[in-house]
């Protein structure tokens, strides 16, 4: 089966209100699904379809739209032969159940989306950032996080100075093809 098919059998067995949309586009397949039947199509998936692989979560601000955010399993066979893309909305503060029991990469997903965007997952075993120290307040991939950053009471301690890279081992060439710029491409490998 293809995960065309895939999608077929999946809006068969759980129907309109659970299955919202599909979309194949350039021979991708995505479905999205409403948020309380998530985990329920997540498992099917898993357990009816083969998709072993949870390749990984990410998630989109749509900020100015209700729902605000959507999070976006990246979903694989084993022998790589089908994916499959599962979204659903989720709504400013909603929690989101948790799949590290499903698989166990989830786990790291999950953390990373919580620090960077602030959703949180309902049974997650261990939910705590994994790039921003605790404490931090803030959801530094939220569309409303200025650019520049936020002041922070932490001391610059990485670099006090401008850090010179002309000529330096790891530096291309400008005006050079990308082989011959390298640092190999320079003899000093």
């Amino acid at each position: 089966m293809s995960a065309e098919d895939d999608i077929g059998e999946l809006r068969r067995e759980f129907g309109r209100s659970k299955v919202v949309k599909t979309l194949s586009f350039r021979g991708e397949q995505t479905i999205e699904v409403t948020l309380e039947s998530l985990r329920e199509i997540l498992k099917y998936c898993l357990r009816k379809q083969g998709y072993a692989f949870l390749l990984d979560i990410s998630s989109v601000d749509n900020l100015g739209e209700a729902p605000r955010f959507e999070i976006v399993y990246e979903l694989a066979a084993v022998d790589d032969s089908k994916h499959l893309r599962v979204k659903a909305p989720v709504e400013e503060g909603g929690g989101i159940p948790t799949v590290s029991d499903l698989w166990a990469t989830a786990n790291w997903h999950e953390r990373e989306v919580f620090d960077m965007m602030g959703l949180t997952f309902k049974g997650h075993p261990d939910l705590r950032r994994i790039l921003m120290w605790e404490g931090y307040p803030y959801f530094p991939l939220r569309k409303d996080f200025p650019l520049a950053g936020k002041p922070s009471e932490m001391p610059d301690v990485a670099f006090s100075w401008v850090a010179p890279l002309e000529g330096g081992p790891f530096v291309t060439r400008p005006g050079t093809d990308r082989v011959s710029g390298e640092p190999r491409g320079k003899g000093e490998s």
